[in-house]
C-alpha cells in the first residue's frame, strides 16, 4: 500500500520544487499569521504555479473568518482546506473545496468524537496536543491511542522524522502523513536531505509485511 506523504509548512519555491521531486504528494501552505512559517498569498502563487501535475496544493488555516478563505481561495488554486483550529463542520464545507480537520489529541475519546463531528471530511489529520499551540510543534502523541478500524481517512502528524518515521507507521498503520518540522534546518527552511531522507524511510516501510 503507498502511503500518502504531505510536507507543510512549505515558505520557498525551491523546497516544493525539492518535495515534488522527492515523490511527495502534496505540499501544504500556512496562512496562519502566528505561524513561523506563514506565507503571503503573493509566496503561495510562486510556489503553487511552481508545483508540477498532480502534486496537490493545501491551504492551512486557523481560525480564520470566510472573508479570508475566500481572498485565498479567489487568487490561490488550492486543492484542499487544512483547518488547525476550533472552526465547526458546517464552516469548514461552506467553500465548495475538500477539507481536511486537524485535531489535536489527548484521548482516544477526541479520535472518536472528531470521526463522528466531521463525516465528511475528506480526512481527519491527528496532531499533538501542546497548550496554546495549533501545530508545527515537533511533540508526538502516543499513536496507541488511534483504534484499528476508524470510519473515515486520516493522516498522521506530529513531530515524524526521519528517526521516528518507521516506528510511527508501523505502530500506527497510518495510510498517510503529514510532516513540518521533521522536515526542516530551522522553521519555514526545508532540508532537501531530510526530505529525501524521510521518503526513502516511508518507501521502505511500504515493502515491510507488518502494515496493517
Amino acid at each position: 500500500m503507498k502511503i500518502r506523504v504531505k510536507i507543510c509548512g512549505i515558505t520557498r519555491v525551491e523546497d516544493a520544487v525539492t518535495a515534488a521531486d522527492a515523490g511527495v504528494d502534496a505540499i501544504g501552505l500556512v496562512f496562519f499569521s502566528g505561524s513561523r512559517r506563514c506565507v503571503s498569498i503573493e509566496q503561495a502563487q510562486k510556489i503553487v504555479h511552481a508545483l508540477p501535475p498532480f502534486v496537490s496544493a493545501v491551504g492551512l488555516f486557523v481560525n480564520a473568518d470566510a472573508t479570508e478563505v475566500n481572498q485565498v481561495l479567489n487568487t490561490v488554486p488550492l486543492d484542499i482546506l487544512q483547518f488547525h483550529g476550533d472552526e465547526t463542520p458546517a464552516f469548514c464545507r461552506q467553500f465548495a473545496r475538500p477539507f481536511m480537520k486537524a485535531i489535536r489529541v489527548k484521548s482516544r475519546e477526541d479520535i472518536q468524537a472528531a470521526a463522528e463531528h466531521f463525516p465528511d471530511a475528506r480526512a481527519l489529520l491527528f496532531d499533538a496536543y501542546v497548550h496554546g499551540q495549533f501545530g508545527g510543534t515537533g511533540q508526538c502523541f502516543d499513536w496507541q491511542m488511534l483504534p484499528e478500524n476508524l470510519p473515515c481517512a486520516w493522516v498522521l502528524s506530529g513531530g515524524l522524522n526521519e528517526g521516528n518515521i518507521k516506528e510511527a507507521l508501523a505502530a500506527s498503520g497510518a495510510a498517510a502523513v503529514d510532516i513540518s518540522s521533521g522536515a526542516e534546518s530551522s522553521a519555514g527552511i526545508k532540508d532537501a536531505i531530510k526530505i529525501r531522507a524521510l521518503m526513502r524511510a516511508i518507501r521502505a516501510q511500504e515493502n515491510t509485511e507488518n502494515r496493517f
